[in-house]
């Protein structure tokens, strides 16, 4: 016996950011360029009353549009934008959906990995006898971590929520995860205040960084070229571990989709991985950077328009906050 994913679904907030908006924000930037480059048109960002929660409620109850909700065995919470510190917001996310009182629930702060992460949790489960479905959901509102004046970050990053169901199978339909830790980077992207260490500071003082992006200790920092240089260091060599811990050759993979970074990240990863185009999956236009979301979401879209018949083995890449890496193989039958 072995698991599969059996079907996602994902929702936006209502409130979409434009290009066009931004540019009236930052008249000083050029946002065609950016764009071009970036490959980001448009986002999503909840507003002051909303909450990441919220997405995960609704990206939840559109998945039991087509699925049993008393059939859920175990549920995954992975989020940075947890509703309170403590508790944890799985509990809070069971009541609100309806989840029988006799399963497990658990949150996991992890965010471009940790879909990846979540799959091979679910299958841990699944395979060792614990759970027979696994309900997985990301749900991510970086907008609320971002400073009003960090026009970098408010252009790349959007905000998001997604469901998945994984069950028990007769056949095994998720292969082997790799993972990887480098706490060392733990300062590249963070918000420093608002927990334990560093309480959140009224008063805290305004910086710079970049070209006249501004953010405070309470908000969201990014180090971009310091992420991208550990991206482009890890991750290709990573990926080809994970073929070969799946006995494949590249061109044994119907479909490469990374977490949806960027545009020109991605682009540089596929050259230097030797990837043609067909075979690697960008699609961030519409919605941006979405954190844990960008997987599942560009999973769905792919499997919905483009998928072939028959199955296909799709390796799946998340990489970012941590510093933290995970990526692995799936096969896929048919539109999830």
């Amino acid at each position: 016996m072995g698991c599969k994913i059996l079907a996602i679904e994902y929702v936006y907030p209502d409130l979409k950011l434009t290009n066009k908006d931004l540019a009236m924000r930052f008249p000083d930037y050029d946002f065609e360029k950016f764009e071009k480059k970036v490959g980001i048109k448009h986002r999503y960002i909840l507003r002051e009353n909303e909450t990441a929660l919220g997405l995960a409620v609704n990206a939840c109850e559109k998945l039991f549009g087509r699925y049993n909700r008393d059939s859920v065995d175990y549920l995954l919470y992975c989020t940075q934008s947890p509703e309170y510190v403590l508790p944890t917001t799985a509990c809070v996310l069971q009541d609100k959906i309806g989840l029988r009182k006799d399963i497990g629930a658990l949150d996991f702060n992890l965010g471009c990995s940790g879909y990846t992460y979540g799959i091979s949790l679910a299958k841990g489960l699944i395979n060792s006898g614990q759970a027979v479905n696994v309900l997985l959901v990301t749900a991510e509102s970086y907008s609320k971590h971002i400073n009003s004046m960090d026009r970098s970050n408010l252009s790349l990053f959007g905000d998001a929520a997604t469901a998945t169901l994984i069950t028990l199978d007769k056949d095994e339909g998720i292969g082997e995860f790799k993972f990887g830790t480098d706490g060392s980077g733990y300062d590249k992207l963070i918000v420093k205040n608002g927990s334990t260490k560093h309480r959140y500071d009224t008063a805290a003082p305004l910086k710079s960084y970049g070209t006249n992006n501004h953010y405070t200790d309470n908000d969201l920092y990014m180090d971009g070229p310091e992420i991208f240089n550990f991206t482009g260091d890890v991750i290709p060599k990573f990926t080809e571990d994970v073929l070969l811990l799946n006995e494949l050759e590249r061109s044994d993979v119907s479909q490469f989709i990374f977490h949806q970074a960027n545009a020109f990240m991605l682009k540089f990863m596929r050259n230097k991985l030797k990837i043609n185009e067909e075979r690697f999956y960008i699609s961030l236009n519409n919605g941006g950077n979405t954190v844990s979301n960008t997987i599942p979401i560009a999973l769905k879209d792919y499997t919905e328009n483009k998928i072939q018949d028959g199955p296909e083995k799709i390796l799946l890449m998340g990489f970012g906050v941590g510093l933290s890496w995970c990526g692995g193989l799936i096969y896929i039958n048919s539109k999830l």
